[in-house]
């Protein structure tokens, strides 16, 4: 019933290894690009904030507060209490790459205004993915423990491909709000027509993250499979 693992030996551990190296690649990346470009400072002398506060008026948002949250690159728009989170090295700094970040925030904001579908399905799928991230590993072990009660395993599987599901959602909303975010800029209130190609690679980078995210969760995925597939009687 085991096969070669139960000698041990699992082939499939490359996939983990393989999801590993490519995250960590994409966390190099986008901080390696953010660095780069943190340290040109944007001609105009606008801050994070500041520039995230004149995105927001002009898209008659004046309502959503922005405060300033510690960390680095910790930046988020949060859609239930309304409100821009700007981190440390963003908030305050005049940097091309700030003012990248707080627009790609801003693109989220928009998002929310105008229900883009994604945004809103990615919402929805938030309690299910909570139940999928905490309940699918345990179920699996269950199963096993029980000796290979395959229902416990196949539901364990199934919570966890919802975490996939909610990471591949998860693509269309940051790729649009990254792209709301550069057209913003791209109108010359903000940045320099020069300046805007920097832009364009602190936040391609920082897609990529996701995309690795999504990658190695499905390589889990398909791992989870091979095994409890291979093992079946």
């Amino acid at each position: 019933m085991y096969g070669y693992y139960g000698y041990g030996f699992d082939p499939t551990f490359i996939l983990i290894i393989i999801g590993l190296v490519i995250s960590l690649w994409a966390s190099w990346f986008v901080k390696h690009n953010f660095n780069k470009y943190d340290q040109y400072d944007s001609r105009r002398g606008t801050t994070g904030a500041e520039a995230a506060r004149y995105i927001l008026d002009q898209a008659g948002l004046q309502s959503i507060q922005i405060n300033r949250v510690s960390g680095n690159l910790t930046d988020n728009y949060n859609p239930g209490d309304k409100t821009l989170n700007l981190s440390d090295s963003t908030y305050g700094s005049t940097s091309v790459a700030a003012i990248g970040v707080a627009a790609h925030e801003c693109g989220h904001a928009i998002q929310d205004q105008k229900s883009y579908a994604p945004m809103r399905l990615r919402a929805a799928l938030v309690p299910a993915v909570n139940l999928g991230s905490q309940a699918s590993i345990p179920l699996i072990f269950v199963g096993m423990i029980l000796g290979m009660n395959h229902t416990l395993i196949t539901v364990g599987i199934w919570l966890f491909a919802l975490v996939v599901l909610f990471q591949v959602v998860t693509l269309p909303v940051e790729f649009n709000a990254s792209g709301r975010a550069i057209k913003i800029l791209s109108s010359g209130d903000l940045l320099e027509s020069d300046e805007v190609p920097m832009v364009k690679k602190v936040l391609g980078a920082a897609a990529l993250t996701y995309v690795a995210a999504a990658i190695s969760t499905a390589l889990q995925l398909l791992r989870l499979i091979l095994i409890f597939g291979n093992n079946r009687d």
